[in-house]
């Protein structure tokens, strides 16, 4: 029999439907969990995340909500917790690029990255907050980035994002600590997935030291190890890096 130490917990993973976020619905999935995998405009691909959990022997349902929008996130939540009856794991991964150099980035371009990359953060862990502490437990995990650490020409508005979640991990790490939830981070480096796959890699994986792109299922290893209990219980308020050795602090 596999070991399955998320049996009895609710996950809710953003921007599910596809990438990293797909990864770690399934890998969720897989370890046990029952898993409501938001989307925000592909009902058909988080059917197909959805069929792949079930698949596997898992449970999961899929749910629409755009997390940078503040009622469709309080509503997201409420449904996770009316047909699951609990919320035991939040994965804040759903993320947009909207790359350019800062003298021609137009204020949207700005705004929209903030808004849906650190803001929704910020949003779906408020909502879930609430249930987590009057449970006194809860995993949270959040994607960050390599980028938010290190900074990147033509990414001002992705790596501001990526870096203010790295010190909102940090923050709400210490604020839920003594009621049992723990807050970390995982900061993929460049990961083979459809936000890296028109880019020169030649250069890239120069500056890996593994020397190759990683996978969604490697960042998945990760969050699932942050999630499990007890394997992690005693870690909050830290930022995992999966990224090849490319970035060493």
């Amino acid at each position: 029999m596999n070991y399955s130490p998320l049996v009895g917990q609710t996950a809710l993973v953003t921007g599910a439907s596809r990438g990293i976020g797909r990864a770690v619905a399934i890998s969720l999935g897989k370890a046990g969990a029952e898993v409501a995998v938001n989307y925000s405009s592909s009902l058909e691909k988080a059917e197909e995340v959805v069929e792949a959990i079930i698949s596997s022997g898992g449970k999961a349902y899929p749910l629409q909500a755009n997390v940078a929008d503040e009622s469709a996130v309080d509503e997201l939540v409420k449904n996770v917790i009316t047909r699951s009856q609990s919320l035991d794991i939040l994965v804040n991964n759903a993320g947009i690029t909207s790359d350019g150099l800062l003298m021609r980035m137009k204020t949207m371009e700005w705004q929209k990255v903030i808004d849906l990359n650190l803001s929704g953060v910020f949003l779906c862990t408020r909502a879930v907050a609430r249930t987590m502490l009057k449970q006194r437990r809860g995993r949270i995990i959040n994607i960050t980035s390599v980028v938010g650490l290190t900074g990147n020409a033509g990414q001002a508005n992705y790596a501001a994002a990526k870096a203010g979640v790295v010190g909102f991990t940090r923050s709400t790490a210490k604020e839920f600590a003594s009621r049992g939830i723990t807050v970390n981070a995982v900061a993929p480096g460049f990961i083979n997935t459809d936000m890296t796959k028109d880019l020169d890699t030649a250069g890239i994986l120069a500056a890996i030291p593994m020397g190759t792109l990683g996978t969604p299922e490697q960042v998945a290893g990760a969050v699932n190890f942050l999630a499990s209990d007890p394997a992690a219980a005693y870690i909050t308020g830290q930022v995992l890096q999966v990224d090849g050795g490319m970035v060493m602090a």
